[in-house]
């Protein structure tokens, strides 16, 4: 279960009592901000598997307030050499806190005399989060499993990435042969915990050690490529987690930090997938790979990969058995050394340490039975995330220059997204902006239905450059992966380097970038990233079978085809998807489908192949179980495509929207999508992230317009002086930039509650995003056209198309209204709770 910092806490122990008074003499000195004069002082301590004994401190002045502090000292008694080194703790966080983002707890003073509480120490700053002893994290929901891990990740990558040069931790350990000068000290430390008057010593224990040193990868002798800041121990419950959001606030115990072999630190935070190495009385101790992956928990090679993209570090799987290994034989050691510390009454731990011996041991077994597997990781990263070929060295240099963002605000891009941002911004500024007059041109011909050559030559080159498909969820990615690419069979040739799957990006992450690709209304479709195919897919990737995914989703996923979302009927308030008319009759091994829809958008493009029609299964079920969505092979007889629908004049060829008539449309069983019924669950698992890209599309449209109003109004004079002179527009200018980023916050927001909570959670949210970012941009696109004068109501500029688009996002994405009864409701909730 998970646990506040606060529930570990417990009387301090008899054999680790500290001479209270000269604690509080010594933090009244050098403590800064201690409360004074005179403060009460309580003492605790940290109860949760900590070898240095680890305190909270609770401070209060006479009539003020409550200062927590935490303080983390040498045990007592004999210890091993070199074990313990709180000096080195407090020297690695000082670093990391002052210099990076590195989330840390911020540390105050070193004491190294041990004359003041028996043994030197430091205190740093208590932080009230969770933290998750178990790595199966028991009753914690799927979706913020999957959170936990990947954050875990991410914080593991970051730092990795630090460059230890620039924070002055350029001698705080050797960088080469780091693996085989620690076999040779934890075979030692094993050595020295164990014999005769110790816990007996475990022959296999011997044996690994020597299957290590005979093993060691030839990488690790470099001092260069890998190499840097490890943390040594760095696993779940060595994190502090916010109290309410799915992020490190923390990362704690750093007494075995160093400098070395990086890759050592990621195989043993992937421990939990081979042994459970939890301090109980069990007969079993099987890893995730033994007992199952609990759900929502990724597969270690999604874990791996979130790693892998994060850090810029090569695919670990050629030396992959011996990282494992080692951090089994060290785990081991490290517990034979906890066992025997209980043995003489000074392990930090509590009764849990009996039981340290015995799972020592099994570490042992089970290292030994790894490296005689044949198999242990795949060859190649699980498909979708984005992970370095380069040499690590050449991440190493870019990093040099970098920036901490440690100062900066809450929605600040990584460097990651900040790096596809920039890329996507040459590409639409060198690349699609120049072409967008020829696409108008094509698009107002009498070849209006065909497609210009020169849009498929810039998808070839987006896929070359890695942007593909930037808006698969995380999530999706992963059951998609899970059914389609686990032998790669189903991949075509030439498509497996083009990250089908997406970049690994969140909904944030991804709104970032989406905002640039609103820029242009023909943006999108070049990076495979446009609607409907966004939400089609969407729904394959979440909801479609294998046989589904691989007929349908694979071309969608490699730009082969489009699509159509059949949902919208010209003779009902389709809003209310309630009433929707349409028929799909079962009769034998076909559905029969019947009824006519209209603004079925991207049905009129020649490369549309497959429609999701949503439609009635059950008139007589409840009423949210009637509907149910299928899938259309759009060649299917009875198919009528019966015109073109214009959007304020424009017919968006040739993409366009459709109206359709099915007449007697038999498709196989096979093609119905979760089953009868499930229309609402899909359309509200589709209609999160989907209609959120529309949102992030209009706050680019809308900056495209702030650009082109501004270079209208520098350009041109009226009444003597130029427009930008005039104090109206000067106003209105200020107005329009204030609405904007106001705007882009809530959109923002929303996409990061959607991350962390789900589309039921954020609804609310989504629903503001859903009306503001519109009415925004309409606000922001009608002044740009008011600057324009008559050009701006032509289609000499791009003005009245963006405009005419979010006119429309205020029904087809949902009327104003359904959104704000939405708001609405909630808010009610809220008061009457």
């Amino acid at each position: 279960m998970a646990k506040l910092t606060s529930e570990l806490l417990r009387p301090v122990d008899p054999a680790h009592a500290l001479d209270e008074a000269a604690l509080l003499r010594y933090a009244a000195a050098n403590v800064p901000g201690f409360p004074g004069p005179a403060p009460a002082l309580a003492l605790t301590q940290f109860g949760h598997g900590q070898s240095n004994p680890t305190y909270c401190i609770q401070a209060s002045a006479p009539g003020g307030g409550i200062r927590r502090y935490v303080l983390r000292k040498k045990p007592p008694g004999v210890i091993l050499q070199s074990a313990h080194a709180v000096e080195r703790e407090y020297q690695v966080l000082k670093a990391l806190g002052s210099h990076t983002d590195v989330p840390v707890p911020k540390v105050y003073c070193l004491c190294t005399d041990a004359n003041v509480i028996g043994t030197p120490f430091y205190i740093m700053e208590y932080m009230e989060g969770i933290i998750y002893p178990d790595s199966m994290l028991p009753g914690v929901a799927p979706s913020k499993r999957r959170a936990i891990y990947f954050s875990t990740a991410k914080t593991l990558a970051a730092i990795h990435r630090v460059d230890v040069n620039a924070i002055g931790l350029q001698k705080y350990g050797r960088r080469d042969n780091y693996c085989k000068r620690q076999v040779e000290r934890w075979e030692k430390q094993y050595l020295a915990s164990t014999g005769e008057g110790k816990p007996a010593r475990y022959q296999r224990m011997l044996d690994l050690a020597r299957w290590l040193k005979e093993n060691v990868p030839e990488e690790d002798s470099s001092a260069g490529a890998g190499t840097g800041l490890v943390h040594g121990d760095f696993r779940a419950d060595n994190l502090v987690f916010h109290p309410t959001e799915d992020r490190v606030i923390g990362v704690i115990d750093w007494e075995l930090s160093t400098l070395g072999n990086q890759m050592c630190d990621v195989a043993y935070s992937c421990l939990p997938y081979i042994i459970d190495a939890t301090l109980s009385e069990r007969t079993s101790y099987g890893g995730f790979q033994h007992t199952g992956i609990p759900d929502g928990i990724p597969q270690l090679e999604e874990y791996l990969s979130v790693y892998c993209s994060f850090s810029a570090r090569p695919w670990p799987a050629a030396n992959w058995k011996f990282y494992v290994a080692f951090s089994l034989f060290r785990g081991a050691s490290i517990y034979a050394g906890v066992y025997h510390r209980w043995t003489m009454g000074n392990a930090s731990g509590g009764e849990r340490a009996k039981f340290a011996g015995r799972i020592a041991n099994t570490m042992v077994d089970c290292a030994c039975d790894f490296i005689n597997r044949e198999h242990v990781l795949q060859k190649q990263p699980s498909m979708g995330f984005q992970v370095s070929a380069a040499p690590w060295q050449e991440f190493g240099r870019e990093q040099e220059g970098s920036i901490s963002t440690k100062d900066q605000g809450k929605f600040v891009p990584s460097e990651k997204v900040m790096h596809l941002r920039k890329k996507l911004m040459k590409f639409i500024e060198d690349h699609i902006y120049p072409m967008e007059s020829e696409f108008y041109k094509l698009a107002q011909s009498t070849s209006r239905w065909t497609i210009h050559p020169e849009e498929e030559t810039l998808k070839a080159l987006a896929k070359k450059e890695g942007l593909w498909n930037l808006f698969i969820p995380l999530d999706s990615a992963a059951r998609a992966r899970k059914l389609l690419f686990e032998d790669g069979s189903l991949v075509s040739p030439g498509s497996s380097n083009d990250l089908l799957l997406g970049a690994g990006l969140t909904n944030l992450e991804y709104g970032y970038l989406c905002e640039i690709m609103g820029r242009s209304v023909w943006a999108p479709q070049i990076f495979n990233c446009a609607a409907p195919d966004t939400g089609n897919m969407e729904v394959l990737l979440r909801y479609g079978t294998k046989e589904q995914q691989k007929q349908w989703l694979v071309p969608l996923l490699e730009g082969k085809i489009r699509s159509g979302f059949a949902m919208t009927e010209p003779q009902v308030a389709s809003s209310d998807a309630t009433n929707i008319e349409c028929s799909i009759s079962r009769q034998g091994d076909f559905y029969v489908i019947n009824g006519r829809k209209w603004w079925t958008s991207g049905a009129m493009d020649p490369r549309c192949k497959i429609l999701i029609l949503m439609g009635k299964t059950d008139f007589s079920a409840p009423k949210h179980k009637q509907q149910s969505m299928i899938l259309v092979d759009i060649n299917t007889p009875g198919v009528q495509i019966k015109r073109p629908l214009l959007v304020f004049g424009f017919d968006d060829a040739p993409h366009g929207h459709a109206e359709i008539v099915f007449e007697n449309v038999r498709v196989p069983v096979t093609n119905i999508l979760l089953g009868e019924g499930r229309g609402f669950e899909i359309a509200q698992g589709r209609l999160g992230p989907g209609r959120l890209h529309h949102c992030m599309r209009l706050i680019g449209a809308a900056e495209r317009g702030m650009g082109l109003m501004v270079e209208r109004a520098l350009s041109r004079t009226a009444f003597g002086k130029r427009i930008a002179q005039h104090g109206s527009f000067l106003s209105d200018l200020a107005k329009c930039r204030i609405e904007l980023e106001q705007a882009r916050l809530l959109v923002l927001e929303a996409a990061d509650q959607l991350d962390r909570h789900g589309n039921k959670k954020a609804r609310g949210i989504l629903a503001m995003a859903k009306v503001a970012a519109p009415n925004m941009a309409l606000k922001v696109l009608d002044m740009a056209m008011q600057v324009h004068g008559a050009a701006g109501v032509s289609t000499d500029t791009v003005l009245s198309h963006l405009w005419a688009t979010a006119r429309t996002l205020r029904i087809a994405d949902g009327p104003d209204e359904v959104h704000l009864g939405t708001i609405a409701k909630l808010e009610l909730q809220r008061a009457r709770l």
